[in-house]
């Protein structure tokens, strides 16, 4: 290859155009850096893609989860129940707020939360079940209508996870309408990019009411919202707990900017995938990730067979490809093993996948070229 990745190629990379830079620079030219009229058009506009009543944005996918947790009342003593396939942030979200994160096994067939593993550990779960959290692996949809059965029989709120999966559909409805608050993530790696920053998308006004409250202190400055008595344009009143999420100008016009092409980013990344399919579905030894008609394609997730993941990372590093892992369970992070007692052989499919988990590169600017030369090297580390 002889191209500005001719040397390393990551398994992600934000594409940024000169129209991105140009919306950026507009913004610094401007008056507003934070909390200006750029936040409130990027969410409505962002609402308008998925179909959602309400966007609220947050200055990371982080902040957008645990504003979703908190909004869903999870407080001490409460339960949520989640895929230990995650990243960190999805089960940190409910310790931030009090709640125990309860982790469930994944789907061999999905790569997502196992409906039967969570209706079991929801059942068993000793008290309060307050959210059901499954997470859209890679882009994949997770089954969003057995989730909110099981919500159901708890009394309990859906909160997808859905960082992974901008862009995906179920049928002709895009992710984010269907749990009651759906969190998406705009890293640099992700479908658009605001630099850092979340999205929560809602169709209650109550749940939007307090997530924005959440974002910024608390704090109310409108006469209407008032608890004790409104004393002038100047005044401000804190009427519950929150903190400084808010997403800047700056961002909010990045991503803006993006959002016009996140149309063609989702279906390079769904050609990308067939590329891949085409090139990588005949080698023994290797599994590919499931396919979805509305899958979004965040990453191509192959699994390594009879234990050669780490020698085929170690390789494809080496040929300057830059393969990642996603994730360590997180029922076998430390912080988790000490606090919850979590172990390894708790969740033995999850366990089993992750150890022959590997992230290929994908990502919109990526060429034919590259998925011949990333296809070509995998078979060559497996020979």
């Amino acid at each position: 290859m002889s191209d500005k990745f001719d040397k390393y190629l990551p398994y992600g990379r934000q594409s940024i155009s000169e129209e991105d830079i140009n919306a950026v620079v507009d913004i610094l030219r401007g008056d507003w850096l934070t909390m200006g009229p750029t936040v409130e058009r990027f969410e409505n506009m962002f609402a308008s893609y998925i179909g959602a009543a309400h966007a609220v944005s947050f200055s990371s996918g982080t902040a957008a989860l645990h504003a979703a947790m908190h909004v869903a009342g999870v407080s001490p003593e409460d339960n949520v129940i989640l895929p230990s396939f995650t990243f960190a942030a999805t089960a940190n979200s409910v310790v931030y707020c009090g709640g125990k994160p309860i982790f469930a096994d994944m789907s061999r067939d999905t790569l997502c939360l196992d409906p039967e593993s969570a209706s079991v550990v929801a059942q068993k779960a000793g008290g309060p079940v307050k959210v059901i959290a499954p997470v859209s692996y890679a882009g994949y949809p997770a089954d969003i209508g057995e989730f909110k059965k099981i919500a159901a029989r708890h009394g309990a709120l859906v909160v997808e996870d859905a960082s992974h999966a901008l862009g995906a559909a179920r049928g002709d409805k895009k992710i984010g309408v269907e749990a009651d608050m759906t969190v998406f993530s705009f890293h640099p790696v992700k479908h658009i990019t605001t630099a850092e920053g979340g999205m929560v998308t809602t169709n209650s006004s109550d749940f939007a009411k307090h997530l924005k409250l959440f974002r910024s202190h608390g704090l109310v400055r409108d006469k209407k919202d008032f608890v004790r008595p409104y004393e002038g344009a100047w005044d401000n009143d804190m009427i519950e707990i929150g903190y400084n999420y808010r997403l800047n100008e700056i961002s909010c016009a990045l991503g803006e900017s993006q959002m016009k092409r996140l149309p063609s980013f989702v279906a390079r990344r769904r050609k990308i995938a067939s590329l891949y399919r085409e090139k990588l579905s005949s080698l023994s030894g290797l599994s590919l990730p499931p396919d979805h008609p509305g899958h979004s394609y965040h990453i191509f997730a192959i699994w390594v067979a009879n234990g050669r993941r780490n020698e085929a990372f170690e390789f494809l590093r080496q040929s300057g490809i830059g393969v990642q892992v996603h994730y360590v369970p997180v029922h076998l992070h430390t912080y988790y093993r000490q606090k919850f007692g979590c172990k390894e052989g708790d969740f033995p499919v999850t366990e089993n996948f992750s150890a022959g988990q590997l992230s290929i590169p994908m990502f919109p600017d990526m060429t034919d070229e590259h998925v011949d030369f990333v296809a070509g090297k995998i078979k060559e580390s497996l020979s």
